[in-house]
């Protein structure tokens, strides 16, 4: 396939990069990501990539970004499927365990690069949507009796806490002859019933 077989014109090229860069990192690690190697697998020149990315830093600075986007995409779509909150809540669990599974070498370029020093604002705020709708489907419930109130900001951080667990011992294959499905579900169920019974005496106040 020549150069010019290839539909890289109008921006479409810096979305083969990132999209062949998710690829490299599943299959070699951050250490295997170079863009020659990315032009070669392109069939572009070797100067081609670095029109879009100045160098690999910058290159990963936008997977994390293109990471949180795709992320979030599933997350949104999980939170508004269905009218039960208590399934919409599993479902958005589901589609970010799911993700860990399918993308665990993006997940962690998508973490380190977000909890960096030199990271972009915007990169920080996106990796805050996930939360952001965890809290809302919690106030949600909350609203409507289905949940215990609560603070929403710190629930939502528990509950964070406990499917990040659960996802990066998943996509490590680290479940101990556990399902995917049967470990999210349990975790879903516990944190549920613990926000439905109501914060314990003692939880932080503001």
């Amino acid at each position: 396939m020549t150069m010019t077989d290839q539909p890289y014109h109008h921006g479409k090229l810096r979305e083969a990069l990132l999209e062949r860069s998710m690829e490299t990192i599943e299959q070699a690690g951050v250490d295997g990501l170079s863009l020659r190697q990315l032009a070669r697998d392109l069939n572009v020149s070797h100067g081609a990539p670095a029109k879009h990315f100045r160098d690999k830093q910058a290159l990963i600075d936008a997977l994390a970004l293109a990471g949180f986007e795709l992320m979030n995409q599933r997350i949104l779509a999980a939170a508004h499927a269905g009218d039960d909150l208590r399934q919409r809540f599993a479902s958005v669990a589901t589609a970010y365990v799911d993700f860990a599974v399918s993308h665990p070498a993006l997940l962690t370029v998508m973490y380190s690069t977000k909890h960096h020093p030199g990271s972009s604002t915007e990169l920080r705020n996106i990796g805050e949507q996930g939360i952001h709708v965890a809290r809302a489907l919690i106030a949600e419930a909350q609203a409507g009796g289905d949940l215990a109130p609560g603070d929403t900001e710190t629930l939502a951080m528990v509950c964070f806490v406990s499917l990040h667990g659960a996802a990066l011992l998943a996509a490590g294959k680290q479940l101990d002859g556990n399902s995917v499905e049967d470990v999210v579900a349990a975790t879903t169920d516990t944190l549920w019933a613990g926000m439905a019974a109501g914060v314990p005496a003692g939880s932080r106040e503001t």
